[in-house]
């Protein structure tokens, strides 16, 4: 009975939410501060990088976009330990299902996150292969559908949001990118760079997903209230990204060892 009472309530809240148009709001605004920051990382690397200039047109493009994409693992990152570790909204202290709660807050974020997808995945389509191959066009994919509903439906945001934590490794990888095409690859920032990645990408994206299935497993009597889709989303999304970060982990690990094998 208290489970269909947190459905009831959960769908009471979605409609809510599309009356009020938050869903669509805030999508629209991350497509806008996406924009935004693209724009801005132009700006700031026309004055402050005396090679930008020289690069190609190729390059700039996708430095701007590794602009873009930095800005948003920021504020992803920085919402979503606000969500998970500073607020109550996913405490164990609270009664019911915490597969179930969501916010205002926490529908917003997630929207912004959704119009950072679109904008990226629309950019690696146009571009395509210069900005990414398949892997990133599954791993976008995958993220897009997977935050879209759970923004749409309120269903599963801890999970979301516990996954989004790992874009904390996103700006070490852009720093690297940003570093290799500024002639900057036998620096000692290009290696602090390298050993800094390797062990937030450790953390964030290999031990952090244990920790999120090993709480799937002891909340599943809260997993499976779920709907049917947002259930299976719960199961496959983690687990694929999972075995891509440990493909791309690996590759790291060998990297790490290629550069300090240099230095050594």
């Amino acid at each position: 009975m208290t489970a269909y009472k947190y459905q009831a309530q959960a769908l009471m809240r979605d409609y809510l939410l599309a009356d009020l148009l938050v869903p669509y709001t805030s999508v629209f605004v991350g497509i806008v501060l996406c924009k935004m920051a693209y724009d801005l990382t132009r700006l700031l690397s026309s004055f402050y990088f005396k090679g930008y200039s020289s690069l190609t047109k190729i390059q700039r493009v996708e430095w701007n976009n590794r602009g873009m994409s930095s800005a948003h693992a920021i504020f992803i990152t920085a919402i979503s330990l606000y969500l998970v570790i500073s607020t109550d909204l996913f405490s164990d202290r609270l009664t019911g299902p915490i597969t179930f709660r969501n916010s205002i807050i926490s529908t917003f974020a997630l929207g912004v996150s959704v119009g950072y997808f679109i904008s990226d995945l629309a950019m690696i389509f146009w571009l395509y292969p210069s900005l990414g191959g398949m892997e990133y066009v599954l791993h976008h994919t995958i993220s897009l559908v997977a935050i879209a509903y759970t923004m749409l439906s309120g269903e599963g945001q801890f999970y979301t949001y516990m996954v989004l934590i790992s874009e904390t490794t996103t700006p070490e990888i852009n720093l690297r990118w940003f570093l290799d095409t500024a002639g900057l690859k036998k620096s000692s920032a290009y290696l602090v760079n390298g050993i800094l990645m390797f062990i937030v990408w450790l953390v964030a994206r290999i031990l952090l997903f244990i920790y999120v299935f090993y709480h799937i497993y002891f909340h599943y009597s809260q997993v499976v209230q779920m709907h049917a889709f947002g259930y299976y989303l719960t199961f496959i999304v983690p687990s694929v990204l999972f075995v891509m970060n440990t493909m791309w982990f690996m590759k790291i690990l060998k990297g790490v060892k290629k550069t300090l094998s240099k230095w050594s």
